[in-house]
């Protein structure tokens, strides 16, 4: 049985705790950031072209980032990678694309240009490495670019083998953590400046660092008070920030699952593919807004009546339809109100022909709450579950659990909350009755009774667990790897509280983490995740890609 207790926040607000320090990790790039990579470097048009090489990970502590730092990646993932580095190369140096790209021309272009090889594969590795190549590295690659040209009488398709080389690379599809003796504290690491840069930028903006913070990097300026203030502040400022936050609430809410979820055309013929996308789209729309637009108060997200509607979701939401998104707020006193109450989580965590209070009790209790759910034990007898069948409402169906000791210890923590949402049927529209019974909608959540879904709404918000497992959750994504309660625990205390004192507010909250000792300190000694797949890898990565053979084969 799994025993969860509320916990009293600490009003106290500490200094940083002096221990602080993250862990050194090697993490592979996630599907959407070797996409947004593409994109940055090279144009949209080139990145929606392919489809990111990158194998499934799996969830992590709640976080498929998480995943990232122990993914391997076999040999027929390596042969994908570097088929999409192909298409890649090639495109970059078509003509449609080359003189846009490529900041130079060859002097011929049927044979080798070693200079304005060099200039794009400098410029363009340090954006694809995160980093300034090292100059033997350089040289090997431009070496590359002219043996291919000769051997193919073609400047540009040798320049495309060099590129083809970087993509497929440990340097490009992983992000290493590299660390160095801090001088400000003796005994101490902190990550290099380069990986400083990469973890700011994969955090903040779900994608590589662009050419400024770069710079600031190659400077010694994200190694200042001053210089990496101002570099958190631009970068919070940036447009990029917003796709930066919907891909880690994305990751946070579970969404990836929508992309197999699916209803009975049958039981819920209003509900199609396009329409889960939309209900997937306007929780994003709805939080971004409140956190970022309006910088509103995270815990409000569960009692607001703000959102945005499309026209699909206004069917299932029984409303009048605008043209395309639109705002919409819910009258008071509507059983619409937060996140719990918005057609993704109602649809996602039910079944196909019905909903699911379990379900629901458990996506409430992990997503929000950071709370672990155990599995059923693998002896369980469902046989009085269908035999309950005929049972009117989910409340009378559920009721077995509570005679089955081996079901009642997790029941007991995921159906009561469940069952205040079941005014929702398993597509998410609202319903008064079930199979014409009346819905008792009344529970307890952690020692906190209500009557209906705004009582449980209301009990969400003030939840203790709430902002700490917001906190814990961005703390992890940002550093790349789980948090460990025994390591972690005070920093966490420290950026909740420091939450809590900025009003709940993201932005802050994000100020705070990046701007943080335990952000860029690490632990010595200690390497967590894929730290020696990158190395292992590289003579495959390396050697597989060149097709006429390494200039030393010559």
């Amino acid at each position: 049985m799994l025993l969860l207790a509320a916990c009293e926040r600490d009003t106290a607000i500490p200094t940083e705790p002096p221990d602080s320090a993250s862990v050194l990790r090697t993490r592979l790039l996630t599907g959407e950031q070797y996409t947004n990579t593409i994109a940055q470097i090279f144009g949209e048009d080139i990145s929606g072209s392919i489809l990111p090489p990158i194998p499934p990970m799996a969830r992590t502590d709640g976080l498929l980032a998480s995943g990232a730092a122990y993914v391997g990646v076999t040999s027929d993932q390596i042969s994908q990678i570097q088929q999409a580095a192909t298409s890649i190369a090639a495109k970059v140096v078509d003509e449609e694309h080359r003189d846009f790209l490529i900041p130079c021309r060859p002097e011929s272009q049927a044979e080798a240009d070693p200079a304005c090889a060099e200039l794009f594969l400098r410029e363009t590795g340090r954006l694809l490495y995160r980093q300034n190549l090292e100059d033997v590295r350089l040289a090997e690659l431009v070496d590359i670019a002219g043996y291919a040209a000769e051997q193919t009488e073609d400047f540009h398709a040798g320049l495309a083998l060099a590129l083809e080389s970087i993509l497929i690379s440990p340097e490009f599809i992983f992000i290493v953590d590299r660390a160095e003796p801090d001088p400000d504290r003796p005994g101490s690491e902190r990550l290099d400046a380069w990986s400083l840069a990469s973890r700011l930028s994969f955090f903040l903006w779900n994608g590589p660092p662009d050419d400024a913070l770069l710079n600031a990097a190659e400077s010694g300026e994200l190694h200042t008070e001053a210089g990496l203030s101002a570099t958190v502040e631009r970068m919070l400022s940036s447009v990029r920030l917003e796709s930066g936050m919907r891909a880690f609430f994305d990751d946070m809410l579970g969404f990836d699952e929508f992309g197999s979820l699916a209803k009975d055309p049958i039981v819920y013929p209003m509900v199609t593919g396009s329409t889960l996308q939309d209900a997937r789209e306007q929780t994003l729309r709805t939080i971004v807004d409140h956190l970022l637009h309006q910088e509103s108060d995270y815990r409000d997200l569960f009692t607001t009546r703000k959102t945005f509607m499309s026209p699909s979701l206004a069917v299932v939401y029984g409303i009048p339809a605008g043209n395309g998104w639109t705002p919409h707020e819910f009258e008071a006193g509507s059983p619409r109100i937060g996140l719990l109450t918005q057609v993704s989580f109602l649809a996602a965590n039910s079944h196909a022909v019905r909903s699911s209070p379990t379900l629901r009790g458990q996506a409430l209790r992990e997503r929000f709450l950071c709370q672990v759910v155990p599995p059923p034990p693998p002896n369980v007898d469902f046989s009085l579950l269908e035999e309950a069948e005929h049972a009117a409402t989910a409340r009378e169906r559920l009721d077995v659990h509570n005679t089955n000791p081996a079901c009642a210890g997790c029941h007991l923590i995921t159906d009561p909350i469940g069952l205040a949402l079941e005014n929702f049927d398993g597509a998410g529209r609202f319903r008064e009755t079930e199979n014409g019974a009346a819905l008792d909608l009344s529970g307890e959540l952690d020692g906190v009774l209500y009557e209906d879904v705004a009582g449980l709404a209301l009990a969400m918000r003030d939840h203790p667990k709430l902002s700490n497992c917001l906190v814990n959750r961005l703390y992890a994504y940002g550093t790349g790897g789980p948090v460990s309660l025994r390591r972690d625990r005070d920093t966490i205390s420290w950026f909740e509280n420091r939450f809590a004192a900025n009003g709940y507010r993201l932005k802050p909250l994000l100020r705070e983490l990046a701007l943080g000792e335990a952000f860029s300190t690490v632990l010595s000694g200690e390497i967590q995740g894929n730290m020696g797949v990158a190395d292992a890898s590289e003579s495959t990565y390396r050697f597989s890609g060149p097709r006429f053979g390494s200039p030393q084969q010559r």
